[in-house]
């Protein structure tokens, strides 16, 4: 038996066991996705207020066999969130699910819902004097049951990881409506199949994370950050093997800047300060925290001096003050606002080892400019080796004016990728822009034994159709 659209039927069954407050109006916001590549139907849009009603919400759709589409934030990048083929599906958003739980700063954890946005639960965990580190461009709409559907990563990946490694236990509600109560905040529990980390990065595919309780930190007592213009990536690499030697695991960000990326935001955003008066080639941002001991200003400064006496970096700004360091920040953090002004052709989410990045950037950038006038903003978290590789028309040209399609710029880097066993998808998951790649280069043994947890848990697959496995 296939699935259905949301029906007449369905909305009487919802109405009588949800609050008019859930039942909420179609609206772009739930149909769309940021960068408009997908556009979907909406058969009813809900927002449960309660771990119960979200239980309720599933176990009618499971019995009436209608698709069911989580939504969070709606900030992400593959469409996993919108559901641009079916019939018109249940879209469950989160939002209301917006509660801070408990702060526990003694046992440095936090418990919150799904919907709660990741910007106020960094501001619940500051409050009490601790830090959540996961850190994203769109922290100030994005929230963490979404970060933890997609195992979101950031700038602070480096050290602390990614999501999946700053949540400690979850309540999730299965595609049959049963709850698993798994909100627990031990770092030990060797108890059979880890069903927390199967739902993290599912995507919403296997069910609903409806709450989490999640690691805190202690905060740094002395941060900095410095940018330092360097030769290529290789010196990059060399430079982080320098600053891993001095600060250890006190680098929190070590990022890629692409000259092409500064040039877009000079064009883009010309009120934009920008530390140099000419953007460099290449240049790499460090941030580093200290909890005792040693002032990272002076610090920073000290490894900039040993990389220029290296050749590993010609120029460099150490920020000053915290402004100076929110200022540095804020160019990294606006280079994809840059990017969508622009408008990619082709953008790329990808991840290398370490030891191959150099050698990637350079061949792939050789074959796409063999294609053509390209320009390539290849920036990110070379520190983890994720890279956003993405390929723009001509200084004039128009995207759509392309003579090489997306889809062949995606295929080339994306074997490349490949060559170099590393993954299309670092950090922004599959959802259903990448499902295609997916299939192209999973391994077979994987796949099979993915399509039988999702066959095991979601029998009717209800559970965001299309997304990830298609």
């Amino acid at each position: 038996m296939g699935l259905g659209a949301v029906d007449d039927r369905v909305i009487a069954q919802l109405r009588r066991v949800l609050p008019d407050a859930a039942l909420r109006d179609t609206t772009d916001r739930y149909t769309t996705e940021p960068r408009g590549l997908f556009r979907g139907a909406v058969g009813q849009v809900v927002a449960p207020g309660a771990t119960e009603e979200v239980a309720a919400i599933l176990r009618i759709a499971n019995e009436a066999r209608v698709p069911v589409v989580p939504f969070g934030g709606g900030t992400g990048l593959v469409g996993g969130q919108v559901m641009a083929q079916g019939p018109a599906p249940l879209v469950l958003s989160l939002e209301r699910m917006n509660r801070i739980r408990e702060v526990d700063a003694q046992g440095d954890t936090i418990t919150a819902e799904a919907g709660v946005i990741l910007e106020n639960l960094q501001a619940a965990a500051a409050a009490a004097g601790r830090l959540f580190p996961l850190s994203l461009a769109s922290q100030g709409s994005c929230q963490i049951g979404g970060n933890l559907a997609t195992n979101a990563g950031g700038v602070n990946v480096l050290r602390y990881g990614n999501a999946r490694a700053l949540c400690l236990g979850i309540e999730a509600v299965l595609p049959d409506g049963s709850v698993w109560h798994g909100l627990k905040k031990l770092h030990k529990d060797n108890t059979g199949y880890d069903l927390r980390d199967l739902l993290i990065g599912a995507e919403g595919t296997l069910g609903v994370i409806t709450a989490a309780t999640l690691r805190l930190f202690a905060r740094p007592r002395a941060q900095a950050t410095a940018i330092l213009v360097v030769p290529d990536p290789a010196a990059a690499l060399r430079l982080l093997g320098l600053a891993r030697t001095r600060f250890g695991e006190a680098i929190s960000a070590f990022e890629l800047i692409d000259g092409t990326g500064l040039a877009f935001l000079a064009e883009t955003m010309p009120d934009l300060r920008q530390p140099f008066a000419e953007p460099p080639k290449r240049s790499v941002l460090i941030d580093i925290g200290l909890n005792a001991g040693g002032e990272p200003a002076e610090m920073l400064a000290e490894l900039f001096a040993e990389a220029h006496e290296a050749g590993l970096s010609s120029d460099g700004i150490v920020a000053q003050s915290e402004a100076q360091r929110s200022q540095l920040w804020a160019l990294r953090e606006t280079i994809p606002a840059a990017n969508r002004r622009i408008g990619a052709i082709a953008s790329h989410d990808i991840s290398l080892p370490l030891p191959a990045i150099a050698d990637f950037i350079e061949q792939a950038t050789a074959r796409i400019e063999a294609l053509g006038g390209f320009r390539i903003n290849c920036f990110g978290h070379l520190g983890d080796g994720n890279l956003h590789f993405n390929v723009f028309p001509p200084r004039g040209a128009r995207r759509a004016d392309s003579v090489v399609p997306a889809d062949d710029l995606r295929r080339l880097v994306h074997d490349l990728v490949a060559e170099f066993d590393g993954s299309f998808s670092a950090e922004h998951g599959v959802g259903r822009l990448k499902v295609g790649d997916l299939e192209r280069y999973g391994d077979p043994a994987r796949l099979a034994a993915m399509r039988a947890i999702k066959a095991a848990l979601d029998p009717a697959g209800i559970m965001n159709p299309g997304a990830v496995l298609g």
